[in-house]
């Protein structure tokens, strides 16, 4: 009888752990492009963290992940499209400053102040930061793997938002609505996957991206997305 109680129970516990698991919890795969990047630029496995970047193997490209952390990362900041330009090249400063959505900030922010700040952290061991093309930015979007998701692949890049990013690819002419501005940035939209051009003003979402340099471009990242390590 003893017996029979004690088996009666372990079937209870092991039906409640299946119903009372969370179905919308996601659960990281391997994926054939992307590998995790821990702070310094390690190379983690899908079922690993925390990680500050991804690697995507077939552009040769770090791109920055977004957090919850309410720092220059957090994936709720917005900013403004504006770059300060580079007098070693006569290249002038291009949008409109300090017009985004920074919380917690002494004063609010663009994309300039991402860009810096990110370089100086050295984010992920790399200091070339910078805005990604249209093209770039467009190569990311995917169907969502769950429903109500950005048109990301979550498991990589979470914090994504149903929102527009902006891209590099500015003097873009403007209209409709937004036409008295006259020119503006490209920004894609993750919700709808689609590009948009818009006033370098708006406050938008950013996600930066930066070149794998050539010493880095090495065999030891492959398989890391087809196998589980252990350690950090």
């Amino acid at each position: 009888m003893i017996a029979r109680l004690l088996m009666s129970l372990t079937a209870v516990l092991i039906v409640a752990s299946v119903l009372w698991r969370d179905p919308a919890a996601p659960v990281a795969q391997p994926h054939p492009r992307f590998v995790k990047l821990d702070k310094h630029g390690n190379p983690l496995s899908p079922w690993q963290g925390p990680w500050s970047c991804v690697l995507d193997t077939t552009q040769q490209l770090v791109w920055e992940v977004k957090t919850d952390s309410e720092n220059i990362h957090d994936g709720y900041w917005t900013y403004s499209w504006y770059l300060s330009g580079d007098p070693r090249t006569s290249d002038r400063a291009r949008g409109e400053a300090n017009l985004g959505d920074c919380y917690f900030e002494t004063s609010r922010c663009d994309t300039q102040d991402l860009i810096n700040r990110t370089r100086q952290a050295a984010l992920c061991g790399l200091t070339q930061w910078r805005l990604p093309s249209a093209q770039e930015l467009s190569s990311l979007v995917q169907a969502p793997a769950r429903p109500g998701h950005a048109h990301i692949a979550q498991d990589f890049f979470p914090h994504m938002k149903h929102g527009d990013y902006w891209s590099a690819d500015h003097s873009q002419p403007l209209s409709g609505h937004y036409r008295r501005f006259k020119q503006g940035a490209l920004a894609v939209n993750f919700h709808t996957g689609k590009q948009y051009s818009l006033p370098y003003r708006n406050a938008a979402f950013v996600l930066l991206v930066a070149d794998l340099p050539s010493e880095h471009h090495s065999s030891r990242t492959s398989g890391v997305t087809h196998q589980p390590t252990t350690g950090n």
